[in-house]
């Protein structure tokens, strides 16, 4: 991907603080997975950061296409998935995607963060989901935003 990204939307609030809209790009294979995914996270995983768009992919191949055609302030990553988990998944975005978005990937256990690391992701949270985590996770990739050109 070849184009630049522009940075998240920042709105200002009636108390005087900008809100940060970010797009979120979600892959799992299992829809309950990706149903917890966004329930926990919400609407407002921060009171400065909203998530204004979801985009659920079912398939690696879909994330692909999504993220070389459209632009996302974070990627969330089910490493369980199958039958390309989401850490594989990941080293290949951060591999081949120029200026690939902040990557949350979802690991099975507390003990894969190794597996995290090898993955290239930002960040990481184990299953079983815990909604603080998670929430906290999203904000704050999405405060980061997408990487720009230098």
């Amino acid at each position: 991907m070849t184009a630049s990204h522009a940075t998240a939307a920042d709105t200002p609030t009636s108390a005087g603080t900008s809100v940060r809209k970010i797009s979120v790009l979600l892959y799992s294979d299992d829809r309950t997975t990706r149903d917890a995914v966004r329930v926990n996270v919400g609407r407002r995983p921060a009171r400065d950061v909203e998530v204004a768009t979801w985009r659920e992919c079912a398939t690696a191949a879909a994330v692909i296409e999504a993220v070389e055609s459209a632009s996302f302030d974070v990627l969330v990553l089910d490493g369980e998935a199958a039958p390309v988990g989401g850490l594989g998944l990941c080293r290949q975005l951060k591999s081949e995607i120029f200026q690939c978005p902040p990557v949350l990937v979802l690991t099975g256990r507390p003990q894969d963060g190794w597996l995290a690391t090898w993955s290239l992701a930002d960040l990481a949270v184990p299953h079983p989901l815990d909604p603080i985590a998670l929430a906290a996770a999203v904000a704050e990739l999405g405060r980061r935003g997408r990487p720009t050109a230098s």
